[in-house]
């Protein structure tokens, strides 16, 4: 589905690929220098959220996703059907988004305005967040972000959830929720029954930061394109 020019766009995908193009995507990821319209490309090795930290669920090296940011929907056409790269990321499955709003900033993504629209309570959410480490905090926030991703995974307002991981410091996570109001429920503490993982988790962030930078992005879902796991209709119709 194409939906013409658009200022702006961000893509996440999900695929699986052959080693040497998980081991070239990782070591060198996309670019605004070779690859027209991107502004930037993150590309991490999918993990499974909440699974044992030494584990094959960890850090899985043949399914990758990319996050991305795009001056136009055409970039993200042409990417798909001409770039190495894309052709195989078009074999899986991707979701084209509307940004909103953002929690701090990411250095690679320095333009981005902290809010860029509105949105209704029960419409559709994907939350975005990307984060490089301190690796000497790794313990720590392993030891507080594992029952999060838990909560996360086995949240009944998520339609996926998932982690993803750019040795040595570059760690994601991604998530589709039926509704805002599921989402911010979620994430103050206000689930029922009551949960506050994800709460005490950031208190403990603000308290001694896990991380060097660490962002939350939010969009609209406006297209998905492709399978992931079999499945299709990820994204709630909002």
């Amino acid at each position: 589905m194409t939906h013409g020019a658009r200022p702006m766009m961000h893509t996440f995908h999900l695929a699986e690929l052959p080693p040497a193009v998980t081991a070239r995507a990782l070591l060198r990821p996309p670019s605004a220098g070779t690859t027209p319209g991107l502004d930037h490309a993150e590309c991490l090795a999918l993990m499974r959220l909440g699974a044992p930290t030494v584990s094959p669920d960890r850090l899985q090296l043949r399914r990758v996703a990319v996050f991305a940011q795009w001056r136009d929907e055409e970039s993200v056409d042409r990417f798909l059907a001409e770039d190495p790269l894309g052709r195989h990321l078009a074999a899986g499955w991707h979701i084209r988004l509307e940004y909103l709003r953002r929690w701090s900033t990411l250095a690679a993504l320095p333009g981005l305005p902290a809010r860029a629209g509105s949105w209704g309570p029960e419409e559709p959410v994907v939350a975005v967040t990307v984060a490089r480490m301190r690796l000497p905090e790794v313990p720590r926030f392993l030891r507080w972000g594992k029952p999060v991703e838990r909560q996360v995974r086995g949240h009944p307002g998520t339609t996926l959830a998932l982690a993803a991981f750019r040795p040595p410091r570059t760690i994601a996570t991604f998530s589709v929720w039926r509704t805002v109001r599921e989402m911010e429920e979620m994430v103050r503490g206000r689930s029922a029954p009551a949960d506050r993982r994800h709460a005490d988790a950031m208190a403990e962030r603000r308290r001694r930061d896990f991380h060097h930078e660490f962002a939350t992005y939010r969009f609209r879902p406006l297209a998905e394109h492709g399978t992931w796991e079999g499945r299709t209709g990820i994204v709630p119709a909002g």
